[in-house]
């Protein structure tokens, strides 16, 4: 220590400002309560580790100027006992810091902050599976139903509450077993725990030996042994223990307990309970949801006989019934017992008349057959629950509170613990107090890690901000936004007077590790938790040695993010435990901020705020629209909605060992920022954050998330509100990212490699993907409502040749993880391979999907998916398409190597049927579905493509239907035609292919309707003819855009227009490097169709035959192209062409004149693969793959 220290003790005194300065050395060695703590000029303040715990009240702490303030060191922890209080109303009249604000620990200029407390472990992975109530968890469970009738002993040793013996004696069916069940008690020894219990029957053959297995135990019980439930427990020759619990069962169905409990101590001085339940079990389901039959009558109440005859599913004697209106508002039934056994029920609630039901639906709590059932447990954590961990915890003492996260969809099933003392627990163990209320999963299920993550929110060093008894609004409104918290949400916004520790530019030395930060953060901008602000490089780079880093932190019940990093570079985020915050919890802010670490860090329970529009939720986004302009009406799940655990504003920084546990949103979300904003304006060029090669990604999880638990997509807006776009600066806007070397569009791309990454139980998306040349490998999907949408990066038509896959990864439908079903559970149902109840993502027939075909081009290649099954009213398929998609489906989407297990045929592909979540499956992109079997691990026919069944605009007529596909086996060469309607009125488009002429496509155009122009995005086989036709008058101006073709490839086509129109036509390329089109050749007219055939690079010919409107054109690539970009080499190949119109008032459609006048003959230009040998059959599981030829 040094010896220059001064012992500084001043008491408590609000008014004290403290300035240690000019060199002064304190040690503080007891509590003390002051006004602030200036430490400035060479000043230093030490905390003495003390034995007694030191609790420091004060507004702020400012440390400046070559100031420090010490707290244990890296290579001496501070091992007592400090919390920093931080207090304060921002209504106290108190006069803020110009740079921090107010209640803050800040470091700037020349400062030094040395914090260092015990070193613990940050979090872990439980090691076993921890069940509601803790039934299965820390002692003995044992249970018996059908097939183990008569008697079951348990011998249990009170000195350890080990189970020494048990045994099952059958005294219903043999006499025999009674004078075995009497020797066997007599060899008991006296003193041992015995639980007797009566599971199904065991009375028959017994009442002659009653009185001697009396004798043999020792007891007098108040009943015996009868077929009716009946269970007992007691020490062997000490009667008075006796405890005893029989029920009469009259056998005609519902349920039956006799259930006794023991409370005993072993020799360590742990207590244990005892517990045995003989019962007979009437399990309850619900039935679906059904509307009023049009039969019932609602005068006299609704008729349980009428509900029967419309729907058999219903019960004669419902355990309950509930209703709601079919808007869903929830209704109060009364129920009456009428007519022998039928029964009536009335609806009560504000839009029911009396006396009846209107406007509802109703379902109906139905009993199974009875069963009966044994329980036999011993309970070694009374009250408590030990829980296994996948790494040794000694630092965690009693005391210590940490948090469980959630393995379900709900984030809101994280659960709090305190830990207690343990003498019997291993190192990987410890003891908490109570009982968990949901399932924790703490194993590998079907193949995914989905261990959940336990977090350790204690250490011996404190920072918190002072909380008042209630919220006031020191922000507009702020309360109306926070005080209300979803339903099992820890509520934790009522209190919003907090502290923030800051850091800004210029500081000496800050390192933190060993700290608890609670209450910490404020609902106003630039007060966080722990906040880099603008610090620029905080590591070598910067001159730091050792660099800046925060470590071991646990940033819990906050008000503002976790960590923000707002224009700092090379910080270290490691072993940093957010949970129970308000807005992103792990964030950078502007966009410049490159080359920070998160290593090995935890977020869980990330909650909406209203800093930021990407922060807000639905209510939040509607109501706060500071900064935008007049007559802006917010759309908030484009607008907002965002919020997420992990926010990156630039793709240059690691992640590394992270979890995102639960997020109202999203767990990682990268976004991209055109410009930087804020403070970093200016700090580089525009589109440099969109092409910056990505950081590393590394084995990252998320789970409990509602919207995805990764997705790389959008950018914020980054100008002020305007006329042109009324928006507030930073809501989200599209954004597209490309990652090439050295952010250098002009070089070649930089694949962003994502690895070991696992996503389950996340209600919408496991990940959505947009961007060229993102690559997953290693990865693990399971119970996501999507598993992986991988969005196309190109830029038409500006595409650089990008493309995304993913490899060697794991898809699981439906795993062994049921989840928990809770009172209000809504989206419990069956599902699985055994159809039986579960948590749902979304809804009981939302099309769950492994992989998620958008655009395109994507790979998947080596992919293994494993329970993906259908069931009745729900399409769940391992792959399939995006639903009610407007955009395009690329021919180059392909899979290879894919391996299917606990997966019907039926289930392996669904291209959607309209319904429910499909809507009608009328937008383009739905209409052109293709994707290429490479190697026939899908489809069984090596190089097929599988189309949607009735697109026959690459049909032939060698296809075959898979009818449970709503699709078509297929084989050929295609390409993709893009077309640009201008100065038309939005028609909708018919395109008909010259060899199926009476099966026309009509597409509506990809692009909104307030566009200046429209487009058409048709899948076409190549080498073939088409005509186009419009149900209104054709465009004046259409640009015909070559997409997927190479050199050489071709189609005919044939656009119709009134007669008397002439025609002026261009070739051109649009080269995406320098950005601009150049003028390639000129069509002149022909008076034959065989002069089409002449093309020449600077002239080509068109052929227009009035008599049926058509304008003919050969449409042929002239350049290559790379294997997975859209356009040429020398860019996009384009034919435009401008028409003079006559004034025509009908529609633009040639079709009965151009046919049969054009008809071909269908034929087959690419044979179908032969079909591989090592898969024959077609039933599988009960499944039938009907094949149907054409």
């Amino acid at each position: 220590m040094d010896p220059e220290l001064q012992p500084w003790n001043p008491g408590h005194d609000q008014e004290n400002h403290v300035n240690i300065s000019g060199g002064q050395k304190l040690l503080l060695s007891s509590s003390a309560t002051v006004h602030s703590i200036h430490i400035t000029n060479g000043g230093k303040l030490v905390i003495k580790d003390n034995i007694e715990p030191i609790v420091l009240r004060t507004r702020h702490i400012l440390i400046e100027n070559e100031g420090q303030l010490h707290v244990g060191s890296e290579s001496c922890p501070f091992r007592g006992n400090l919390t920093i209080i931080l207090y304060g109303r921002a209504d106290d009249g108190t006069q803020p810091d110009s740079y921090f604000g107010r209640k803050f620990i800040g470091v700037i200029n020349g400062g030094t902050l040395e914090m260092h407390g015990e070193k613990k472990l940050s979090w872990t992975f439980l090691n076993k599976t921890l069940h509601p109530g803790g039934l299965q968890e820390g002692g003995y469970y044992f249970e018996r139903s059908w097939g183990h009738r008569g008697i079951i002993v348990h011998v249990i040793d009170p000195k350890t509450a080990a189970v020494n013996h048990s045994d099952r004696f059958d005294t219903y069916r043999l006499k025999s077993e009674n004078i075995r069940l009497v020797r066997y008690l007599n060899a008991v020894k006296d003193g041992m725990i015995l639980s007797v219990a009566v599971n199904d029957e065991g009375s028959k053959n017994l009442d002659d030996d009653v009185f001697a297995i009396r004798a043999a135990i020792q007891l007098r019980p108040t009943y015996w042994m009868t077929q009716h439930p009946w269970s007992f427990i007691t020490v062997k020759g000490i009667p008075s223990s006796s405890v005893e619990d029989h029920v009469e069962y009259q056998g005609r169905g519902g349920s039956a307990v006799a259930k006794v409990f023991k409370m005993f101590q072993a020799d360590n001085g742990e207590h244990f309970n005892v517990s045995a339940a003989s019962e007979w079990v009437q399990d309850v389901e619900w039935t679906e949801w059904f509307e009023k039959p049009q039969k019932s009558k609602s005068k006299d109440g609704e008729r349980l006989s009428d509900f029967r005859a419309a729907h058999r599913d219903v019960c004669d004697h419902p355990v309950d019934i509930q209703a709601v209106t079919l808007d869903g508002a929830k209704l109060t039934t009364e129920v009456l017992y009428k007519s022998g056994r039928d029964y009536r029920f009335f609806c009560r609630g504000p839009e029911q008349a009396p006396g009846g039901c209107h406007n509802y639906r109703v379902r109906f709590l139905c009993g199974k057959p009875v069963r009966p059932k044994l329980t036999i447990s011993v309970d070694t954590n009374v009250n408590s629950t030990v829980l296994r961990l996948a790494d040794d915890a000694p630092s965690w003492k009693a005391g210590d509170r940490i948090v469980v996260a959630s393995t379900d969809y709900s984030m809101h099933q994280a659960e709090e613990f305190q830990v207690l003392p343990c003498r019997a627990c291993r190192p990987n163990e410890v003891k908490v107090a109570g009982k968990p209320s949901y399932l924790h999963m703490g194993e590998f299920i079907d193949g995914v890690d989905m261990r959940a993550e336990v977090g350790l929110l204690s250490h011996n060093i404190v920072v918190m901000g002072e909380m008042e008894d209630g919220c006031y609004d020191y922000n507009n409104g702020l309360c109306s936004f926070l005080i209300s918290t979803p339903s099992g949400a820890t509520s934790s916004s009522q209190h919003l007077i907090l502290g923030c520790g800051d850091v800004g530019l210029g500081f000496k030395a800050f390192h933190m590790e060993g700290v608890e930060l609670k209450h910490m953060g404020q609902q106003s901008l630039g007060h966080y938790p722990i906040h880099f602000h603008m610090a620029g490089d905080v590591d070598q780079e910067g001159g730091y040695d050792p660099p800046s880093y925060v470590k071991d932190l646990s940033i819990h019940h906050a008000f503002s993010r976790c960590v923000t990093v707002h224009g700092s570079n090379g910080l270290l985020i490691k072993d940093v435990v957010g949970y129970d915050t308000l807005g992103h919890c792990f964030f950078t802010e502007d966009g410049p901020e490159v080359r920070n670490t998160f290593d090995h860090c935890l977020g869980l329970v990330v909650k909406p705020s209203t800093l930021l529009p990407s922060d807000r939720d639905t209510r939040m986004c509607k109501m706060i629209t500071e900064g935008a302009y007049p007559g802006y009406v917010p759309k908030p799940r484009q607008d907002c909605n965002a919020v997420s655990t992990f926010w990156l504003a630039n793709p240059h920084n690691n992640l590394i060992n992270c979890a995102a546990a639960g997020s109202e949103e999203t767990g990682f979300w990268f976004v991209l920022h055109h410009v930087p904003t804020g403070l970093s304006v200016g700090m580089y060029p525009p589109g440099y954050s969109e092409h910056l090669p990505m950081g590393t990604f590394y084995n990252n999880r998320a789970h409990s998330n509602y919207r995805a638990g990764m997705i790389i997509d959008n950018g914020v807006k980054t100008t002020p509100a305007s006329a042109k776009d009324k928006r507030p600066i930073l809501t989200l806007i599209s954004g597209r990212y490309s990652p090439h070397q050295d952010a250098d569009p002009l070089k070649p791309r930089e694949p962003a490699i994502i690895r070991r990454f696992i996503a389950y139980k996340n209600q919408d998306h496991g990940a959505w993907l947009r961007g060229g040349d993102v690559w997953l490998d290693g990865c693990q999907f399971a119970d996501n409502g999507i598993g992986l949408t991988l969005a196309s990066g190109g830029t038409f038509p500006h595409d650089d040749g990008s493309k995304q896959e993913i490899k060697n990864s794991l898809f699981v439908g439906e795993s062994r993880n049921t989840g928990t079903e809770t009172m209000n559970n809504e989206v419990w149902g069956p599902g699985g391979l055994d159809h039986s109840g579960r948590t749902l993502p979304i809804g009981q027939n939302f099309p769950i999907r492994g992989i998620q075909f958008y655009d395109g081009p994507i790979n998947v290649q080596n992919c293994t998916f494993r329970k993906f099954a259908a069931l009745e009213g729900r399409h769940t398929s391992a792959l399939a398409f995006r639903l009610n998609n407007a955009w395009q489906s690329c021919p180059n989407n392909n899979v290879s190597n894919i391996f299917f297990e606990d997966v019907p045929i039926t289930s392996r592909v669904f291209f959607g049927e309209p319904g429910p979540w499909f809507n009608r499956l009328d937008m383009d992109g739905d209409k052109t579905s293709v994707f290429h079997d490479v190697d026939g691990s899908v489809s069984e026919y090596p190089g097929s493509y599988l189309i949607k069944e009735d697109n026959w605009l690459i049909r032939h007529p060698d296809c075959i239907d898979v009818p449970d596909w709503r699709g078509s086996i297929c084989s050929g060469r295609y390409a993709q035609v893009y077309i640009q309607a201008y100065k038309s009125a939005n028609p909708r488009m018919k395109i008909i292919k010259n060899d199926y002429y009476t099966h026309p496509l009509y597409l509506e155009g990809a692009l909104s309707k307030s566009t200046h122009y429209q487009q058409y995005q048709p899948v076409i086989t190549l080498q073939k003819g088409y005509t186009i036709h419009w149900d209104r008058i054709a465009p004046a101006e259409l640009a015909i855009w070559l997409i997927n073709f190479n050199k050489g490839d071709w189609i005919h086509v044939g656009l119709c227009y009134p007669k008397g129109t002439t025609f002026s036509i261009l070739a051109d390329i649009h080269d995406r490097l320098l950005k601009k089109t150049f003028k390639t050749g000129t069509f002149y007219p022909a008076s034959q169709m065989d002069k089409l055939e002449y093309r020449y690079p600077t002239k080509g010919h068109y052929y227009w035959d009035e008599d049926t409107g058509l304008l003919f054109l050969k449409l042929k690539a002239q350049h290559e192209k790379e294997p997975f970009a859209f356009c040429s080499v020398r860019g996009c190949e384009r034919i435009r062409i401008k028409a003079n119109i006559p004034k025509s008032p009908g529609p633009s459609d040639c079709e009965a004149k151009a046919y049969p006048k054009y008809a071909e003959k269908p034929s087959v230009d690419v044979p179908m693969p032969q079909k591989l040998p090592s898969t024959q059959t077609v039933r599988v599981a009960g499944w039938l793959l009907q094949l149907i030829y054409r």
